[in-house]
């Protein structure tokens, strides 16, 4: 019964296929499909389910969401089949031919008694390797992933953890660089789900709690805005809503370091008009942008023009925020269906462009540099910092351009011009002011460096620097430095009661992470099979170093009641406080001492009753 519902399905899929493939094709997927279902006949998933199903839908989502052609929908059919079966590549070579055998061989792992780093890094190697040809190997990739994290529940915790990490730091900005923004989206937030489960749960109940209570307020923006078109004689344009998952969401409560509640851009409202070679797409935009722009107030500084300069994964938009008749602003996009389709299908959507061919040569350029250059770790980091990150321009005080990635600080820059200049960098001067070299950079920024022959790097700047080349120096002066194992992660500062995950070194040293740390996902995606679970436990006689600050408005005594608040109410030792008063807004930092992550929560919520407090947040770093 089982197979019958399978082979259901795959006729649908056939069916599908056959409007645009010819029928000779068609013939020879089917064939792989019973070549494949034969092969894994024997064999089961996790969740008990015929593993034939892990092929097909692999299949699925290279026809269907990616719309390649014959030969990777093949591939897609047989990627196990080389490393799970007793079948080689030559069979497959000899049945469906070279092409085909040369992409099922790309995405098959190899097996060998030592690997040169780990066997996660030499597959990403093997798989990045296959762009010296072309790029259907990888999305091949990128599918077997993404239905592998669409049925990850069944999986033991630490291989969902090791999955995930790898999803959070290869795969994801793999189809974010392509420009597959809705498998990118669906990646991002599957990996968060398994790696932190209470937070993904905890964000996703109040998006939709938020959606719901703004239901009534968006339907009349929107119904505003559509009558607007109409009237404007834009035919057939439509608009939605589109809700920003909880990973995305997560990355901005960190990225401004505040709650949910004071984070923007939850959600945005997407206008889209169809395309048409009658009118411009930069016209019809501008047209759309001036109509609604006589109706609602403009918000200064909100526009982001996205179809004259795309991102170099090729999207194209028109951003916007305009302030609603309720008296909120609200993000909205312009865009005609052909940039919607290329936001689903990136690089592939336009063919005909040569986008593939540059994007692949960019690529295979930096693979050349990164593995001249590079040690294994530092391989990976190569790729995942200079290439998958959005760009910014910066320039020399001699107007000299400098490009680097999105986040970017000043040492990276100073390493990006000499790595002399890297070394003893001591302050930098942007646009004129002095600085810190940890400082981060902004597009059109004018960066100077300041240097003093006595100044060493310290082991924090790795914490300061994103791009492939200041991490290489850096790597290489401090590994001379007697190193020091850590049992907390010095970025995310885990507390007993946390969620965390364990990293057994080879001297038996197990460093405990944040799940949500971006070293623990970086670690997982390289070393997945150090993965250690630990219990990290409150312990009365330890106590752990934390830092808040607590956002109020002035009034008498209110810092007489935060310190009382910790000292006596609570008993704990306070060791820091800093405050400031700026028109009437009190921002109070203190550290302070506790014996697990629940204590801490319950001196916030403590902090948070206070007269006149309106913020308190953890700060790890």
């Amino acid at each position: 019964m089982e197979y019958k519902e399978i082979d259901r399905g795959v006729e649908e899929l056939l069916t599908l296929l056959s409007r645009r493939i010819d029928s000779e094709d068609v013939n020879r997927i089917h064939a792989a499909y019973e070549f494949a279902k034969e092969a894994h006949k024997e064999q089961r998933r996790k969740s008990g389910e015929p593993y034939i199903m892990h092929p097909l839908a692999v299949a699925r989502v290279v026809a269907e969401e990616l719309g390649l052609g014959a030969d990777p929908i093949i591939a897609a059919f047989l990627h196990d089949v080389v490393e799970d079966t007793e079948y080689t590549i030559e069979d497959i070579r000899d049945k469906f031919g070279d092409d085909v055998a040369f992409l099922v061989n790309v995405v098959t792992k190899r097996k060998k008694k030592h690997y040169e780093s780990s066997k996660q890094i030499d597959n990403y190697k093997q798989m990045l390797d296959s762009l010296q040809y072309d790029i259907r190997a990888l999305l091949i990739k990128l599918a077997d992933r993404l239905h592998n994290m669409r049925t990850l529940n069944s999986m033991r915790p630490d291989k969902q953890m090791k999955i995930a990490g790898e999803t959070d730091y290869f795969y994801a900005p793999l189809a974010h660089r392509l420009g597959l923004y809705h498998i990118k989206r669906e990646l991002e937030n599957l990996s968060f789900r398994y790696r932190c489960p209470r937070d993904y749960a905890l964000l996703a109940d109040e998006v939709e709690r938020e959606m719901i209570r703004k239901r009534g307020e968006l339907s009349g923006f929107l119904a505003k805005i559509e009558k607007m078109l109409s009237d404007n004689d834009i035919l057939l344009a439509r608009t939605e809503i589109v809700s920003r998952g909880p990973y995305s969401i997560w990355k901005k409560i960190h990225s401004a370091g505040c709650d949910y509640n004071h984070v923007d851009g939850k959600y945005y409202i997407r206008i889209i008009y169809p395309y048409s070679h009658e009118y411009s797409e930069k016209d019809m935009s501008l047209k759309i942008y001036s109509m609604l722009t006589d109706r609602f107030k403009e918000k200064p500084g909100s526009v982001a023009n996205f179809i004259d300069s795309p991102k170099e994964n090729g999207y194209q938009s028109f951003h916007v925020k305009l302030l609603t008749d309720a008296g909120s602003w609200e993000e909205v996009h312009i865009s005609s269906e052909r940039m919607v389709r290329k936001s689903q299908f990136g690089c592939l959507s336009e063919r005909n462009d040569g986008n593939i061919a540059n994007w692949i040569e960019k690529f295979k350029s930096l693979l050349k540099d990164i593995a001249n250059h590079s040690k294994e770790v530092e391989y990976m980091d190569g790729i995942t910092s200079s290439f998958y990150n959005d760009d910014i321009t910066v320039f020399t005080p001699q107007g000299r351009a400098v490009i680097l990635p999105k986040d970017a600080t000043a040492l990276d820059f100073a390493f990006e011009i000499h790595s002399e200049l890297g070394e003893h960098a001591q302050y930098a001067r942007v646009n004129g002011r002095l600085c810190s070299v940890k400082t981060v950079l902004t597009s059109g920024d004018c960066v100077e460096v300041g240097t003093n022959p006595e100044i060493e790097p310290s082991c924090d700047w790795l914490n300061h620097v994103i791009t492939y080349k200041a991490k290489s120096h850096l790597h290489s002066l401090l590994n001379k430095q007697k190193k020091i194992p850590y049992i907390r992660c010095e970025n995310c500062h885990p507390l007993p009661g946390d969620e965390v995950i364990g990293f057994k070194a080879e001297d038996g040293t197990i460093t405990l992470h944040r799940r949500d740390c971006k070293s623990a996902i970086r670690l997982a995606s390289q070393k997945g099979d150090d993965i250690v679970a630990v219990n990290f436990e409150e312990d009365k006689d330890f106590l752990y170093n934390v830092k808040v600050v607590v956002t109020a408005i002035d009034r008498q005594h209110l810092l007489s009641d935060l310190i009382d608040c910790i000292t006596n109410r609570l008993r704990l030792s306070l060791t820091y406080v800093l405050t400031e008063s700026v028109d009437e807004i009190v921002t109070c930092s203190m550290n302070f001492m506790v014996h697990s992550s629940e204590e801490l929560q319950e001196v916030i919520a403590h902090i948070s009753a206070i007269e006149a407090v309106e913020e308190v947040k953890h700060i790890t770093d």
